[in-house]
């Protein structure tokens, strides 16, 4: 008989999540399995979670609420940047994405909501804040070995398939 799933094991699960309406926004269908390791951050809080005292074979359909996926829609992420400060060769057009820099100089995703005549609006949001989620999850395999680390972090900016992490 397969162990449960506790914190720190590595497993793949297929899955897809979809906002209240219904509506997809995520999917492993058509893909290989997520493989992820269960309370390492990689996914989440709700989704890592959902998996604990499942085992390999085992379905679960789960709720997210925001402080549990992406956190709250937050007004203080959403900032203007006087149109002097953005250089003349950049493109600038609501729903263009951006990668701002914070204080330690590690990108932070932002979208363009709103241009005026002096500045330019710009919400960092992670696109999925302030909404609560629904995951069907299957677990595929658990007793996996984990990835070898990335040399570089770029978690939450969309590059290698990273979605966010949930962790700021």
């Amino acid at each position: 008989m397969a162990e449960t799933i506790k914190a720190g094991d590595t497993i793949s699960v297929n899955y897809t999540g979809r906002l209240e309406d219904g509506q997809v926004f995520d999917s492993s269908e058509g893909r290989e399995p997520l493989k992820f390791t269960v309370g390492a951050g990689q996914l989440i809080k709700g989704f890592d979670d959902a998996v604990v005292g499942l085992k390999p074979g085992d379905k679960t359909t789960i709720t997210v609420e925001p402080k549990d996926g992406y956190g709250e829609h937050r007004e203080d992420l959403i900032v203007d940047v006087p149109k002097a400060n953005v250089p003349d060769n950049l493109e600038v057009a609501v729903g263009k994405r951006f990668h701002l820099r914070d204080q330690s100089g590690r990108p932070v995703p932002a979208v363009v909501i709103k241009i005026t005549d002096e500045a330019v609006r710009l919400d960092a949001n992670h696109v999925m804040a302030g909404k609560t989620m629904v995951f069907d999850i299957e677990v595929v395999e658990t007793g996996l070995e984990p990835e070898a680390p990335e040399p570089e972090s770029h978690c939450g900016d969309g590059s290698n398939g990273c979605q966010g992490c949930g962790q700021h």
